[in-house]
This record gives structure tokens, sequence and C-alpha cells, in this order.
């Protein structure tokens, strides 16, 4: 479940349990084993992975339900009782978790609760096989910051960066393997080098220079973090993708301060016209958080009109949700909830004119895609612009898959993006 992170490690603990000599099951019924790597970052979430857990035990009473992930972090003295959950274990253990089994099942150790400690170091542990195209590579873990709503810093421990030697080393055994374009991730990968006496562009020079890799994306970033510098510094290289996804949050100033969010709307606005107008069509993509604590009826129109005039290509929105341990959770002018689903929707409608107003502008345009997959039934190949469009062709030469092409992006109908390969 979650965040790209939790993807990342979540194959990670399947490549070690299957090198290990476990099996992948089909389904719950067939399964000895159910392990669920939980995302907190809002009580749906929480209640999303209970609803799970509990369905694998009534599919089957005897199942060893175990979980692990930002949930079981958080949640240990809450949840050690629950029947319906066989073991915890946290963040700081789950990519030990063939170890862990081995005692579970070869010893029968009768413990029903494993200790559960923040993480204090990075894990440098490498994906050999991320059975993908594109590959994750996770740079840093953690966060510093005390977002007035969100708990994944109580789960994830302080930031913590990798090695740049390991991220470097990672990275050229994923393109020794064939990957053409790795997702640099992270919890808060603008935070990447604090630790070190470094910063994220010591970083992107290093992979610049010392990977065979063709292409990279960045993850998440706070408006701060994208510099000038940064900026200056991505236009030029040859291997960086156009594509930035903003952590906003909100686009009125008033929350923004109360979220504990050091930015102004009228600073990150200006930040996004300056990438456009920097970069070929690049993708902007963004967070935004409707009904947050206190947000009024003329705080959300501020953010409407301000969103409806900003340089963005789609918005990702959700409707505040309350948690426990935040100080949101605890602020006064909490937002009904229909309330702040009305809102919501009114920012996807924003969302997707954005992005069909952002795919026409590139209809007529030349592309590089990373071709993805050999043809589906329907005789169609899928593959992604350096700018983050998902785009198909009906070229049916099976030797395109997984390799960098120049198309032309030819139109754009019923959702679908068609490309001619050039």
């Amino acid at each position: 479940m979650g965040c790209k992170s939790n993807q990342f490690e979540s194959d990670i603990i399947k490549e070690n349990l299957i090198k290990n000599g476990l099996q992948e099951a089909e389904n719950i019924e067939t399964s000895d084993i159910f392990v669920l790597n939980s995302c907190t970052v809002t009580h749906k979430s929480d209640n999303e992975a209970f609803y799970l857990l509990r369905n694998a035990k009534h599919k089957k009473p005897d199942i060893i339900n175990i979980l692990t992930g930002c949930v079981a972090q958080i949640e240990k003295n809450r949840l050690s009782e629950n029947d319906f959950i066989d073991y915890i274990i946290g963040n700081d253990e789950k990519l030990n978790l063939y170890e862990i089994l081995q005692q579970i099942i070869d010893a029968k150790v009768n413990c029903a609760v494993s200790d559960i400690m923040l993480l204090t170091q990075f894990h440098n542990t490498p994906l050999e096989d991320t059975f993908k195209t594109r590959a994750s590579v996770k740079i840093q873990d953690g966060c510093d910051n005390r977002c007035s709503y969100c708990i994944i810093p109580f789960a994830r421990g302080k930031s913590r960066s990798a090695d740049t030697g390991f991220i470097i080393e990672q990275i050229n055994n994923l393109a020794s393997h064939g990957f053409k374009e790795v997702v640099l991730t992270g919890i808060h990968i603008g935070l990447w080098g604090k630790d070190l006496g470094l910063e994220l562009i010591d970083l992107l020079r290093e992979i610049e220079n010392k990977t065979t890799i063709a292409r990279y994306r960045l993850g998440s970033l706070n408006p701060l973090e994208i510099t000038d510098d940064l900026l200056e510094f991505l236009v030029q290289s040859k291997k960086f993708c156009p594509h930035f996804h903003l952590s906003l949050q909100s686009a009125c100033n008033k929350t923004l301060k109360s979220m504990n969010r050091f930015y102004t709307v009228e600073k990150y606005l200006a930040q996004i016209d300056k990438i456009n107008a920097m970069f070929d069509l690049p993708f902007l993509g963004s967070d935004i958080i409707t009904g947050y604590a206190g947000e009024t009826d003329e705080d959300f129109e501020i953010t409407r009109q301000n969103l409806e005039k900003s340089g963005l290509s789609q918005i990702h929105t959700f409707p505040y949700s309350v948690r426990e341990g935040t100080v949101g959770a605890s602020a006064s002018g909490q937002v009904d909830e229909k309330e702040k689903e009305r809102r919501a929707s009114v920012v996807k409608k924003i969302s997707a004119r954005k992005l069909s107003e952002f795919i026409n502008k590139n209809v007529g345009t030349v592309r590089e895609i990373l071709i993805e997959k050999h043809p589906n039934k329907n005789g169609f190949m899928k593959g992604m612009t350096r700018n983050y469009l998902t785009v198909i062709t009906d070229s049916k030469e099976l030797s395109l898959a997984n390799t960098l092409r120049q198309a032309k992006i030819l139109s754009y109908e019923n959702g679908h993006i068609y490309c001619e390969i050039l």
C-alpha cells in the first residue's frame, strides 16, 4: 500500500522471500502467509489495511497475517490484541522479513508482537530486479518536517540519506540489467544529503556523470527545494526527464501557514511559470488537500482561483483526513466530510481540464518515448514520454519493447494518446 517508497520496499521484500525459496501464491486461499506493507497517511489507509487483514483471515482462518509498514510502526500498542493480526513488524525490521519468518515458522516462536524501533540508519538494500521496465531507486527515508496534518515523520523517523556511491552502483546495476529509466524516490527526497553535508544537486551531478542510465525522474519535491541552481542544472541535463511533482497541499497562504508549510502561493506560482518557461512542455503535477481544519469557503475559493491560473499540468487532490497524533486532529474549524468531498471534486475538474490542455499542447510534437511492453491483445504498445505522458502505438515490432524511440504525438482521443514511431 501507499507511496513509492513502500512499493520499492515491497519489491525488495518479495524478491528476498522468493530468493530464499518461498513461492508467491496466486491468491489468499492458496497461501500460508499474508504480508501487508501498510500506509498510515490517512485513517482511510489504516481502515483499508485492517479490512485486507480481516478479509484474509475470513477467507483462510489459518493463514499467518503479518502487518508491517507505517501502520505497524505507529499503532503497535493499539493493534497488538487484534485477533486478525498474528505478527506486527515495524519499518526497521521489514527488510529482514525472511529471517523473522524463519523464527516464526521454523522455531515456532510464540511471541505475538516483535519489538518495533524507529529507523536510525538508511537501509542500503539493493533491488536487483523490479520486474518492470522503469525501476525505482530509493535515495532517502524519513522526514524532518512537522506538517500539522502528517503522521509520517513519526512512522519513518528523521531524514536519512543513502550514500552517493551506493546509489550510483545501484543505478548502474539496473542499467546493466536493461533498464532505461530510474525514478529517484524517498519520503522527502529534497532532504537528500542534509545528513551527509551535501545537497540533492550534488547527487544529480554524480548520476549525470557516473551512470550509464539513459533517463531519470525525481519524486515529489517541496517548492522551496527547487532552487535556481537546481533548475539551471536540470535544464542542461541529458538524462533528466522534465517531470516535476510539487508537494503544494494548498493554494491559500492562510491554509499553508496553518499546515506549517513555509512558502507562499505567490512564490510557487512564479516558480511554476519559471519552470514552464525554461523547459520544453514540462509536466508539472501537484498535491492539494481540501477541507483542512480551518479552511473556510473563502479560503477554498482563493485556492480554486490560484489553481485555475496556475501553470500546473495535473493536480492530485484528496479530502483532508483527520489523523490522530497530529496538530490538525485537535485544531478548531474541522470541515464537514461532504464539504471536503465537494471541494475535492471542484479541484478534480480543474485538474482534468489542465491535463487535457497539456496533452493537446503535445499533439504534433516529436518526443522520445520509452516503449514499456510488447503489444497487448488489441495490438497496441505502450510507452512513456520524457514529460510523463503515457502514449500508445499500433506498431507490432516486438523488438521495440524496452527501447527508446522518437515518436510523433498524433492525437488525443477517448482518453488515449496515440503516437507514430519514427
